[in-house]
């Protein structure tokens, strides 16, 4: 718990980030129950207010895909600021510009994996648009274009590549509770 400078308690927002399949939605769950925060995933908002994610990219193409990412992303951060939130994105929210904008006033945690890791996961979830071919060199090649935004924005990066679930939602809590303690300190 961070407190402002009027000595209320602010609540933090979080927010997952990462590649396709590295287990934001999973760990941020976890996460947010550890922490008694609402967790919100940007994905499942997007289906369920504009249906699979497949269909939206079949119809209407990736362009408009982003936008509705983008201002879902906004909703998400802006609902969250009161009373703090865990937030998983998708894996290519961080490309846009806005984005980035708003996750300077968030934790933005990189969840950080390699194509091994994750070439189960994707084998058996065949519904990402964006890995429609040989599902892992897509992957890869997102990966690379999108791995300098994920570093360059992280306030803490994570090793996802071992552990459980739980023990993974754990090593992003404690990295939470040593980053916060370190910022309160500059603060001081």
């Amino acid at each position: 718990m961070v407190h402002s400078h009027s000595g209320a308690a602010v609540r933090p927002v979080i927010v997952l980030m990462g590649p396709m399949a590295v287990g934001k939605s999973v760990i941020g769950q976890q996460l947010a129950q550890h922490l008694g925060l609402p967790f919100v995933d940007t994905d499942a908002v997007i289906v369920e207010q504009h249906g699979a994610i497949a269909d939206i990219f079949a119809g209407r193409g990736e362009h408009a895909f982003r936008e509705i990412e983008a201002r879902t992303v906004a909703r998400a951060v802006e609902d969250s600021r009161r009373n703090g939130a865990v937030i998983s994105l998708g894996g290519g929210a961080v490309l846009d510009s806005g984005t980035q904008q708003l996750l300077a006033g968030c934790t933005a945690v990189y969840l950080e994996c390699d194509a091994a890791t994750v070439a189960e996961r994707i084998a058996r979830n065949s519904g990402r648009p964006l890995l429609a071919g040989d599902a892992m060199e897509r992957w890869q090649t997102l990966f690379e274009a999108r791995k300098p935004v994920y570093t360059r924005l992280a306030d803490i990066t994570i090793d996802v590549r071992s552990g459980t679930v739980q023990e993974l939602a754990l090593r992003v809590e404690e990295a939470l509770r040593s980053f916060t303690a370190v910022k309160e300190e500059v603060q001081q």
